[in-house]
């Protein structure tokens, strides 16, 4: 069976006892998450769940935040990147009923580093799909019902980045900007939370994309 199916098995399960259900996809960069979380918001939605798709990165913050130079590049990304708290008082807006047919949310626009306003239907049956990376932090802890883990080796995510993230430069300047940015905030957050043993089903290079 797909790792689709076994998922949205998972999810339907939790979903029968709740309005609103809220799944995590987890992964470190470059390991499918959007991918992933597409392909399981089209299988639920065969299913007639109302589905809202969110990604993390919706919740940065102003790029003067996130680039601070007085941390190192690796601490603005772990520490200083995203608006947790405006992100779980959503969340729980969503999950608590405190909303009625809609739900406004505030979204960055990375190309004009501002915010817009997105509003989103909040009906029975509803699946909120979270992806994007360090979900299982304790920022975040009580607000996912189900957690899904992309687990890829750095090799691997690292050959797809190369390829996908050409808006950074060249080839060294992508390497460049992972080595110092990216990959040491992915090191601490795996070595601090092992989001792969703590997740509700796991996803490999054997049963992903």
């Amino acid at each position: 069976m797909s790792y689709e199916n076994l998922v949205c098995r998972s999810i339907i399960r939790i979903a029968d006892n709740h309005k609103v259900t809220v799944v995590g996809i987890d992964g470190l960069g470059g390991a499918g998450k959007s991918t992933i979380s597409e392909k399981i918001c089209k299988k639920l939605e065969s299913y007639k769940f109302n589905i809202i798709l969110l990604h993390i990165d919706d919740f940065i913050t102003m790029r003067e935040v996130r680039y601070n130079t007085s941390y190192p590049e690796w601490q603005c990304y772990y520490d200083l990147q995203w608006r947790y708290k405006y992100f779980v008082e959503t969340i729980n807006k969503i999950k608590n009923g405190t909303t009625k047919n809609q739900l406004e949310i505030e979204l960055y626009d990375k190309d004009n580093d501002n915010y817009y306003k997105k509003s989103y239907d909040v009906t029975e049956h509803t699946v909120v799909i979270v992806e994007g990376i360090f979900l299982q932090r304790k920022e975040l802890k009580g607000i996912f019902d189900f957690m899904v883990y992309i687990d890829i080796p750095e090799t691997v995510r690292l050959e797809r980045v190369l390829k996908r993230d050409t808006y950074i430069g060249n080839e060294q300047q992508i390497v460049d900007k992972y080595q110092n940015r990216y990959f040491p905030a992915e090191h601490k957050y795996f070595s601090e939370y092992q989001p792969n043993k703590s997740a509700d089903y796991v996803i490999g290079e054997q049963n992903g994309d």
